[in-house]
């Protein structure tokens, strides 16, 4: 994952900062709880594909 594409990236739900998990190939919106995943190098943006994340992944 490009790092300046990560730099300009926002959660599409509420617009905080993402972070990368580059094991689980996910971006994930702590505020909101969910992991955008990343497929073939491509953020997929999109609510309905993000899934919930537990309370020991938002540590």
């Amino acid at each position: 994952m490009d790092k300046r594409l990560l730099n300009i990236l926002v959660c599409p739900l509420c617009k905080s900062q993402l972070h990368l998990d580059a094991e689980k190939h996910e971006l994930m919106c702590k505020a909101d709880r969910l992991a955008y995943p990343i497929r073939d190098d491509v953020p997929v943006m999109l609510v309905d594909e993000a899934r919930s994340m537990s309370a020991d992944e938002i540590v």
